[in-house]
């Protein structure tokens, strides 16, 4: 089993950069070749990491980030697992770590088959609500719930 760990500042740029990465291999059908909004994900994680109530938690090997997971007691904000490690289960541990801690909602892009696969898997369903996602082109977001 991997360690995961509390995340701090000085991991910003990585947990931007690991985003980064997996939005644009698992995503690349929804976001094509769009430029990525770097400056703006990484003010979102300088606020994430600043906020008392958000827990970040990461996994790394020698090679950097390999998963993150962020949740605040009720939502899991953020899930991330780097390419090269799909499939060996960090995105279920890190889901099932933000569900212990109390999640019990999730926002998921609508098109995002691989996230909402394991979500289901773990028995959780769309809510029925739905809203915009915040980057261009602007794709639509599908809340999940806990059972």
């Amino acid at each position: 089993m991997e360690t995961w760990r509390r995340a701090t500042a000085q991991d910003m740029v990585a947990l931007r950069d690991l985003e980064r990465i997996a939005s644009r291999t698992g995503l690349a059908h929804v976001f094509g070749d769009l430029p990525y909004p770097d400056d703006d994900v990484l003010a979102r994680w300088a606020l994430l990491l600043d906020d008392p109530g958000v827990r970040v938690e990461v996994v790394e090997d020698e090679r950097g980030l390999v998963a993150l997971t962020a949740h605040d007691g009720s939502t899991l904000r953020h899930l991330a697992v780097r390419p090269d490690h799909w499939s060996a289960g960090l995105g279920r541990d890190g889901f099932l770590r933000a569900q212990a801690a109390g999640a019990r909602r999730l926002w998921v892009l609508e098109a995002n088959g691989r996230a909402r696969g394991l979500y289901e898997s773990l028995g959780w369903a769309p809510s029925g609500v739905t809203q915009e996602c915040p980057w261009p082109p602007y794709p639509t977001e599908v809340e999940y719930a806990a059972p």
